[in-house]
């Protein structure tokens, strides 16, 4: 059973793919789900703190300047990256709105599954993801307002409710629950990967459904800006900690990390305070960045491989 979630966790990208096939030849199947995103994104924020632990924290937090660049990149780079993209691109204003908010959110929880993949430090990914997924409660908000207040009003104080809502109180109580109940949730814990990729894959759905007499004049630009987005938070990702001399697990980890967002939550927070096309870079961002972090997790991985065969060292896998 294991292994077929894992398999069926690793073709995420198909999946995606096909949703958005089906999403934009059948709609009025899909658009009607819309109430659902919050709940299900709220399970998938439950899902990720029932992997952590209070003590988890404990090693990452002794290089408390690693966990702060990577942070830095993630609320500094990323928004002023979309905004400055998307003024470039020119697009339209919702879509500009949208590729801020996922600019502005925290790390993606997929990031975690990527940086072990990737050969990256594990620890330091899920620190750095909870930190930020944290401080999105006060940063998503005001940086959306920053940079799009001016253009469109931004509702800061119900936003700052909602990423409350939706984010912080159901990860703080997976958390708990799996603080003190380690040993019985070991059992289940390989089940909210699974769950993760299906709600995102159907979160893509909704969009795509919601946005499907527009995609043939959105797709376009908007695909190029997500792709521009990503390529920025994995460059400074990587090159930033590189410069400060940081070991290449660690730029690897924060490349990741700032390159895969919570697209999710971007989702959620366009739909509930302004539309649905603001949504929509949200879900593509959501299919780019998994196809982006699991070459980059290819690319590196062989690269490890060619050193250790040339090293005369014996090849860890994943597997």
């Amino acid at each position: 059973m294991l292994k077929w979630i894992e398999k069926f966790n690793r073709l995420f990208v198909v999946w995606a793919v096909l949703i958005c096939v089906v999403a934009a030849l059948f709609p009025s199947t899909f658009a009607p789900l819309k109430f659902l995103i919050v709940p299900l994104l709220m399970v998938v924020m439950f899902g990720m703190g029932a992997t952590l632990r209070i003590v988890d924290f404990k090693e990452p937090l002794k290089r408390p300047h690693v966990v702060m660049l990577g942070v830095s990149i993630q609320y500094l780079i990323m928004p002023l990256a979309a905004y400055l993209i998307s003024k470039a691109l020119k697009l339209p204003t919702e879509l500009m709105v949208g590729m801020v908010l996922v600019g502005s959110v925290s790390g993606g929880t997929a990031s975690n599954v990527v940086a072990f993949l990737a050969g990256g430090d594990v620890p330091l990914s899920i620190v750095m993801t909870a930190v930020s997924t944290f401080l999105a409660v006060f940063l998503t908000p005001l940086l959306t307002d920053f940079y799009v207040g001016a253009t469109v009003p931004v509702a800061v104080l119900p936003m700052f409710l909602s990423i409350l809502k939706i984010v912080v109180i159901p990860v703080a109580a997976g958390i708990l629950l799996n603080t003190l109940f380690q040993e019985k949730l070991e059992k289940i814990q390989p089940i909210f990967p699974f769950i993760s990729v299906v709600t995102i894959v159907i979160l893509i759905g909704i969009i795509i459904g919601l946005n499907q007499s527009r995609l043939a004049t959105l797709a376009l630009p908007m695909a190029l800006a997500v792709i521009l987005h990503n390529a920025c938070g994995l460059t400074a990702g990587y090159g930033l900690p590189r410069l400060f001399g940081c070991d290449e697990k660690t730029c690897r980890t924060i490349a990741i990390e700032a390159g895969m967002q919570n697209s999710g939550l971007a989702v959620a927070l366009s739909l509930k305070y302004f539309t649905a096309a603001s949504a929509l870079p949200g879900a593509i961002f959501s299919l780019w960045h998994n196809l982006s972090g699991s070459f980059l997790a290819t690319v590196w991985t062989a690269m490890d491989a060619r050193k250790a065969k040339k090293e005369g060292c014996p090849v860890l896998t994943t597997e």
